[in-house]
């Protein structure tokens, strides 16, 4: 069964940075597969945040977010990471990392959660002074 793991959250202040990693356990490889950051905040609807494709490395990101957070993969580790700068109180929330179990899969841009089938617990960013 595959598992996705996220961490790297916590309590930023405004204008400040974390990294949230995502990582695969079992034989998941995530560098075959689109992977996608979502968040939810307290009484909001979940919003996709980003995305990286498979197939071209194609990249996608909400406007609220473009030009702040940038996501990557690291195939040896097998981990896929949204570095987010310039943090705004808005940013926060719980933050998901899933993935499309297609091999070879890419992002579908007006809809970050299409084909994306296995998804992590979540970790909580909170930006806040």
């Amino acid at each position: 069964q595959v598992q996705l793991v996220e961490s790297g959250g916590g309590l930023a202040q405004p204008g400040g940075s974390l990294r949230l990693s995502c990582a695969a356990s079992g034989e998941f490889t995530l560098d075959y597969h689109a992977i996608g950051w979502f968040r939810q905040a307290p009484g909001k609807e979940r919003e996709g945040v980003s995305c990286i494709s498979s197939s071209d490395g194609s990249t996608y990101y909400a406007d609220s977010v473009k030009g702040r957070f940038t996501i990557s993969r690291d195939n040896a580790k097998n981990t896929v990471y949204l570095q987010m700068n310039s943090l705004k109180p808005e940013d926060t929330a719980v933050y998901y990392c899933a993935a499309d179990p297609t091999y070879g899969s890419s992002c579908l841009r007006s809809d970050l959660s299409y084909g994306m089938d296995y998804w992590g617990k979540g970790t909580l960013v909170t930006v806040s002074s």
